[in-house]
């Protein structure tokens, strides 16, 4: 268990670490998928103007980019819930079918202390 969690621990620096390596910093510069359509938007059709304007706007980037973030987390963390609620069923489901019981349901069994 121990080289498994070393090994993911591993994988997950790497995947950190190569996006640095293959791009160092301050040769590239990193941008929103948003400002690359406007970009790309503007070079096609130099006199497209948008038919919606958004209901809001944050008022600074450091609040959109805190924004953005914040919805990143709490989709993390529900997916992190359902992939977690759905493996706990499952193992549950299998504990059930294999007669297999968990120790604090079995401990007093074994130990002959089960009144009936």
């Amino acid at each position: 268990m121990i080289k498994r969690n070393l090994a993911m621990l591993a994988a997950v620096a790497a995947l950190a670490i190569a996006p640095l390596l293959i791009h160092p910093p301050g040769t590239v510069e990193f941008a929103g998928a948003d400002g690359e359509a406007e970009a790309m938007i503007t070079e096609i059709h130099p006199d497209y103007q948008p038919w919606a304007s958004p209901l809001w706007e944050p008022p600074s980037g450091e609040i959109e980019s805190l924004l953005f973030a914040l919805q990143a987390a709490i989709g993390a963390g529900l997916l992190g819930y359902y992939f977690g609620l759905r493996r706990g069923r499952r193992d549950a489901a299998e504990d059930g079918a294999t007669g297999a019981a968990t120790p604090a349901v079995d401990a007093p069994l074994r130990s002959g202390n089960a009144r009936h």
